[in-house]
């Protein structure tokens, strides 16, 4: 088993908000990956005392504690208790109830010798690949449904944030799990998986450098790293923001790649 994992803060003035972390049992039997993406809100504008930072690795920790001790929870019953837990050591400080309360896009699988299971929540990327080489990528594709324009502005946004006909992403709720895209698929119909935030994304949704299958054959041939490199150096080049437009020039960037 290959387990490849590498990301870059966005910038140096800022700390990096994704998070992930995998994890293997001492058999060597399965495992399990979890990928996270902070939501930066407006600076002192979320109700919360606690940074992004501290919500994803509070959240993360307890997805990926869980997905390793309780085999017997699926991947959204784990989602449902982390959010939980994570809600239940700051609610007595902060104001939970705020739209814009510290909150991450999630990304999880978790495998043994008879399957994978996987988990979607909101805009990061979760993509498998069979022994043919075809690529399956699982998304939360509803932030594309929105109307155009529907994230123009933050006030905006939140009117979409967590709500039926919106997006949902991990916050305070843990009501939320039941809104994630889940699935179980046969382990021999999987050779490798790779979860990757939107900043790593870009190579694919941005720059539409490849499709997704070409993708992993950069992950293959190049790592992790190698891919966030690719999608920093095409960021540089892109003086002109033909691809960038209003968007940030570097976003905070993940990537895990899984060689079953």
């Amino acid at each position: 088993m290959r387990i490849e994992l590498a990301t870059a803060a966005g910038s140096p003035e800022r700390p990096n908000e994704d998070w992930a972390a995998t994890s293997l049992p001492a058999s060597g039997q399965g495992g399990a990956l979890v990928v996270l993406d902070g939501v930066t809100p407006p600076r002192g504008d979320d109700g919360c005392a606690h940074s992004v930072t501290w919500f994803t690795a509070r959240l993360g920790g307890a997805l990926i504690e869980l997905s390793a001790s309780r085999r017997d929870l699926t991947l959204q019953e784990i989602l449902e208790t982390s959010i939980r837990r994570t809600a239940d050591t700051h609610r007595s400080l902060c104001d939970l109830s705020h739209v814009r309360t510290p909150q991450a896009t999630v990304v999880m699988a978790r495998w043994d010798d008879h399957g994978v299971e996987h988990l979607v929540l909101s805009d990061s990327v979760l993509l498998f690949e069979a022994h043919d080489g075809s690529v399956r990528p699982l998304l939360d594709d509803r932030l594309d449904r929105l109307p155009p324009g529907s994230l123009r502005t933050e006030a905006l946004a939140d009117s979409f944030r967590n709500k039926e006909g919106g997006f949902f992403t991990a916050a305070a709720d843990p009501s939320v799990a039941a809104r994630a895209i889940t699935g179980h698929t046969p382990r021999d119909q999987v050779r490798a998986i790779a979860a990757l935030t939107d900043g790593a994304a870009r190579w694919t949704e941005m720059f539409h450098e490849g499709d997704w299958a070409d993708c992993l054959g950069v992950l293959h041939k190049d790592g992790t790293q190698g891919l966030i490199d690719r999608v920093r150096a095409l960021e540089d080049a892109d003086t002109g923001r033909g691809h960038l437009r209003r968007g940030k020039t570097h976003d905070d960037a993940t990537a895990v790649y899984a060689v079953l």
